[in-house]
C-alpha cells in the first residue's frame, strides 16, 4: 500500500520533499538569526545540499515528462546522498573530535585581516566549529538530525525510482 502511493502520486512525494527542505532551511536560519548559533562550513554545505534538493525536487514535481521524473528523482537521490555524507562526517567529528579543530575564521578577524573581495566568499564558508554541539533535540545534534533527514529523502527517492522503474518496465 505504501509503494502504491509512490506509483499513483510521485509528484506529491517530490513536492513534499521540496517543502520539507524549505522548512528545514527556514529552521536553520531561525537557529542562526534568532537563537544565535553560528553555522560551521559543514553546516553551510548541508544547507546548499538542502537547497539543491528542494530546487531539483520542486522542478521535477512540476514537469510533465516521465523521463524527467526519473532523472530528477535520481539527481535528488544523489544530492541527498551528498548531504548525508557531509552530515555523517560532521556527526563523526562531533563524537570523536580531533585534538585541533579549525573549521573557519572569526568574522571580525577576517574583516580586519583581508580585503572585502576576499571576506565575502569567506563569510559563506561559515565560522562555527564543526565539532561543537550547540543545540540538541531528543539527544541528537543538528548534524545527526540533518543526516536522518537526508537519509529519509534518499530512501523516498530510492522508493520512487524503484516504483517508477518497475512501472516503466511493466508498461513495455
Amino acid at each position: 500500500m505504501f509503494l502504491t502511493y509512490f506509483e499513483t502520486a510521485p509528484r506529491r512525494v517530490l513536492v513534499l520533499v521540496a517543502v520539507g527542505c524549505v522548512a528545514l532551511l527556514a529552521f536553520g536560519l531561525y537557529l542562526q538569526h534568532v537563537v544565535g548559533l553560528e553555522p560551521c562550513p559543514m553546516c553551510i554545505v548541508q544547507r546548499y545540499a538542502l537547497a539543491l534538493v528542494a530546487i531539483v525536487a520542486g522542478i521535477t514535481a512540476f514537469t510533465n515528462k516521465k523521463g524527467l521524473l526519473m532523472t530528477g528523482s535520481g539527481v535528488t537521490l544523489l544530492l541527498a546522498g551528498l548531504g548525508a555524507f557531509v552530515a555523517a562526517r560532521q556527526s563523526w567529528l562531533q563524537w570523536y573530535p580531533p585534538e585541533e579543530a579549525s573549521c573557519g575564521r572569526d568574522f571580525y578577524g577576517m574583516i580586519e585581516t583581508f580585503p572585502l573581495q576576499r571576506v565575502i566568499p569567506m563569510i559563506f564558508k561559515g565560522s562555527g566549529d564543526c565539532t561543537k554541539i550547540d543545540w540538541t533535540f531528543l539527544g541528537l545534534s543538528i548534524a545527526n538530525w540533518s543526516f536522518l533527514c537526508f537519509v529519509g529523502i534518499a530512501l523516498l527517492m530510492l522508493a520512487l525510482l524503484l516504483v517508477q522503474g518497475r512501472r516503466a518496465g511493466s508498461s513495455r
